[in-house]
């Protein structure tokens, strides 16, 4: 079976990678995309020979019956789309991230997704990178032992990369049950009105502890650590470190180490090489949901509303110099606060 395709919002980068990873994709054909922009829509629908072409998301959904679509629009108009989808009948949706921006658009999703149809995925590709891939296999087959400490990190704010590194932290931990969160918060730039509404903190720096023992420190911002020397690109430090009891596991945008009983190995590996092999892996597992219900998506939308619950007791933790837990009530305002708070 061959899957119609779309996407949503092709008039930044990200589409392109969308796109270019349908070169790997057998299953699946990019037939139409959506944007309000004309000139942006033509040009990436001659770019990419894609003729079915739409100023209005809505009625490309009607004419056009996706089975799959790619959701590139700001956060403040993810669920919109959902709702649309669902309406629709599309059969499933891989959203960019963030999922939302505060407690407010979180807590209107969460009540979405307990009567939704629509399966929804959230594009962290990272997670089917080949070189991840394979530590996180190794990390779950035991080579490290049991699991104690995660470092995860990257340079930019918790609203661009921070869900990328929470989501980074339960790929390798995938049963620990946060038990707690605790963090600090600093630099209100981030929190300025712009384009694309990805509102955070400069800085955020958070440990999480699990019932199972092991915790997560993790950093995001302008506090996070450089991964590639020399390299002032905020957005190629992303880096993830697991140690375990016998052992551990490091992998960055731009190269991998383990250490596992006694034995080190370390090599580099090409970031955009990856990153269409992960895009288009993460795009064939949203096929195989479709076809099979029990074949549930690991970046699934219960999964993703996990990690920005995090996120957001991370901004709560901060704001009031305590330490959070799951089970409290979300503060709402939370970016307001924040603005008040970091901007004073």
């Amino acid at each position: 079976m061959t899957f119609k395709c779309a996407i949503i919002g092709v008039s930044g980068g990200r589409a392109n990678g969308h796109a270019d990873a349908y070169t790997h994709i057998p299953r699946g054909q990019l037939a139409c995309i959506a944007t309000r922009n004309r000139a942006n829509l033509d040009a990436f629908g001659e770019r990419w020979n894609v003729d079915a072409r739409y100023t209005d998301y809505r009625e490309m959904f009607e004419r056009e019956k996706p089975d799959l679509v790619h959701v590139n629009t700001p956060p403040d108009v993810r669920l919109e789309v959902m709702h649309a989808a669902e309406a629709a009948g599309v059969g499933a949706l891989i959203i960019e991230k963030p999922l939302a921006i505060q407690a407010e658009d979180y807590l209107a999703i969460r009540k979405f997704a307990g009567s939704a149809t629509v399966k929804v995925a959230i594009n962290h590709q990272l997670h089917f990178h080949p070189r991840r891939s394979q530590l996180q296999s190794l990390v779950h087959e035991g080579a490290i032992g049991t699991v104690r400490l995660i470092d995860a990190s990257a340079r930019m704010n918790m609203a661009y990369q921070g869900t990328h590194v929470l989501q980074s932290v339960a790929a390798f931990h995938p049963h620990g049950e946060p038990a707690s969160i605790f963090a600090q918060i600093s630099g209100g730039n981030g929190l300025q009105e712009g384009r694309k509404q990805h509102f955070a903190p400069d800085a955020t720096l958070a440990t999480i502890r699990y019932g199972d023992g092991a915790s997560t420190l993790l950093r995001c911002g302008l506090n996070g650590p450089y991964v590639l020397a020399g390299d002032e690109r905020v957005n190629v430090h992303k880096q993830v470190t697991v140690y375990g009891t016998d052992g551990y596991v490091h992998w960055s945008m731009w190269g991998w180490e383990t250490s596992t009983r006694g034995k080190r190995e370390s090599g580099s590996h090409n970031y955009p090489d990856e990153d269409i092999l992960g895009q288009a892996a993460m795009t064939e597992a949203a096929f195989d949901w479709l076809e099979d219900d029990g074949q549930r998506h690991p970046l699934n939308l219960d999964a993703a509303l996990l990690d920005f619950h995090i996120l957001l007791k991370a901004y709560m933790s901060g704001l009031n110099r305590r330490e959070e837990t799951l089970t409290s009530d979300l503060q709402p305002g939370l970016i307001e606060a924040l603005r008040l708070t970091l901007n004073s």
